[in-house]
């Protein structure tokens, strides 16, 4: 009978820092890197075994600089691998090489265990076992328990039994369920607070079962178990059906095929970005998902700014940059794909507003439709001049070959900044600007090159003239045009700015 754990999914705030740990750490392999079936801009990876073997999987949505999460009853709350028993020294010792926090060994069930934490912060267990050692060094060879943590732990051991796990021993707080495999320890949560979702916490766990027809018997009996809601979807390498057990730990059952190596060669699973197929696959979403590199490629080092922020880089840089400013409730991925098309040998700079309205991110506060925060702006424009400074030394970037595009939201805050930090700014493509300081600064932009573009039909256009006589006044370069369009962007949008950034470039 197949049972046992399928794949344990988490998620993670920073990419690179995981694939730092799950490949270069613990060496275990990437084996599908795919953009999320769900949310089509939420990588996904899968880490497992070379051949990415059910019971052998680890997956991660990447919920890139993301809200963290909080462990509590109704989550998984630690992943244990399995290891040589012979073999618990040589982690500890590459542990400790590595600068990695370690508990232990110490005995879980009569293994040795190490504990230690992702740079997530999720707690992993290197678990010693009689599997075969087949040298050193040498990853973990597959799961070999979660915990979870159950403020019912009674009910839930009960509603995962019919999934091939019986009744095991209890140790320190812990009911423990065996399959042939592995192991499910429910820990006993109550009183405690429930979980939240977010970074730096486990979503789910994926029980085994081996066939669709398999998935339909246990569909028809959870419907019967008056299970709740339930899901069942094509994920193109298994067809998972989605429950939450009376303790409100999100489970799935997901069959052993059709495999990994559907869509790839077995020899190069990991290398190349998959597309869902349901998803068309595009430049732009392939642009808005993270870049990361493999343990050893050279890749540049994200540094901590005043502002969350991603980088990417083109396949062949020029030395021009793009700084991007996103509108209200966008963040730092939004204009990637349109500045890819004005300038795709350019390196692209996301930044994403550090003030919110109503739970969605803005470069500063509003106190009405049409008026602000002056001191908000003013302190934000502050932060940013520290942040272009940082960012300027870390990536390398020429401040002369930089232009900064901004929309809505993000280009008012761009000209603010021309007046508020004059110097910083030499280059910028305003789209739907408009002047929100309300004493313009008297700043010298001799030297700015600017390109306003206003929609004709944008109920914020009226506002627009104010910004583009201070800019002219101020000695800036201006180029204002008006684009057949409301406060959306468009085609002509593009064009406009293709056309004007040919223009600067050529002068």
């Amino acid at each position: 009978m197949t049972s046992g754990i399928h794949h344990v999914t988490a998620i993670t705030r920073d990419v690179q820092a995981n694939v730092d740990f799950w490949m270069g750490f613990l060496s275990l392999s990437l084996v599908k890197q795919s953009a999320g079936f769900e949310d089509a801009e939420q990588l996904h990876l899968f880490y497992g075994d070379p051949a990415g073997t059910p019971g052998s999987l680890v997956s991660f949505l990447v919920w890139q600089d993301g809200a963290p999460g909080r462990v509590g009853h109704g989550r998984v709350a630690e992943i244990a691998l399995a290891i040589p028993r012979a073999r618990i020294g040589d982690w500890l010792t590459r542990a400790m090489q590595r600068g990695l926090r370690v508990e232990g060994p110490v005995r879980e069930f009569g293994e040795p265990v190490l504990r230690l934490k992702d740079p997530d912060g999720i707690i992993v267990k290197l678990v010693g076992t009689d599997m075969a050692d087949t040298g050193w060094p040498a990853a973990p060879g597959r799961i070999r328990a979660v915990t979870i943590w159950s403020a019912m732990p009674g009910q839930t051991a009960a509603f995962l039994r019919p999934f091939g796990y019986r009744a095991g021993p209890a140790e320190s707080g812990l009911t423990r369920l065996l399959s042939d495999t592995d192991a499910v320890d429910i820990r006993d949560a109550s009183g405690f607070v429930p979980g939240i979702p977010g970074t730096g916490v486990i979503d789910h766990v994926a029980l085994r079962v081996p066939d669709p027809a398999a998935l339909q018997r246990h569909h028809d009996a959870l419907k019967t178990r008056n299970a709740g809601e339930l899901a069942v979807h094509d994920r193109r390498y298994f067809t998972s059906l989605y429950v939450r057990e009376p303790g409100d730990t999100l489970v799935e059952l997901a069959t052993d095929g059709p495999g990994m190596a559907v869509d790839e060669d077995a020899d190069s699973l990991g290398r190349a970005l998959m597309i869902p197929p349901h998803l068309a696959d595009t430049a732009d979403l392939r642009l808005r998902l993270p870049q990361f590199a493999r343990p050893g490629e050279e890749r540049i080092r994200m540094r901590e700014l005043p502002f969350v922020h991603r980088l990417r880089q083109p396949d062949e840089p020029d030395g021009s940059a793009m700084v991007l400013l996103h509108g209200t409730g966008g963040n730092e991925a939004d204009l990637m794909p349109l500045a890819h098309r004005i300038a795709p040998h350019a390196t692209l700079l996301g930044v994403r507003g550090r003030s919110t309205e109503e739970g969605v991110a803005r470069f500063f506060r509003r106190t009405s439709m049409t008026s602000f925060d002056q001191q908000d702006i003013r302190d934000e424009a502050q932060a940013f001049a520290a942040f272009w400074k940082g960012a300027l030394a870390a990536y390398d970037l020429d401040p002369a070959r930089i232009t900064v595009m901004g929309y809505s939201n993000g280009a008012n805050f761009a000209a603010a900044i021309m007046g508020l930090q004059p110097g910083l700014i030499r280059r910028a493509i305003l789209m739907r600007p408009m002047a929100v300081l309300e004493d313009l600064p008297q700043a010298d932009l001799t030297g700015v090159s600017v390109l306003t573009l206003t929609g004709a039909r944008d109920p914020y256009g009226p506002h627009a003239p104010r910004l583009n006589e201070w800019l002219a006044a101020r000695g800036a370069a201006l180029d204002a045009r008006v684009v057949q369009a409301g406060h959306d962007i468009v085609a002509d949008d593009l064009t406009a700015a293709t056309d004007w950034m040919k223009g600067i470039t050529d002068a």
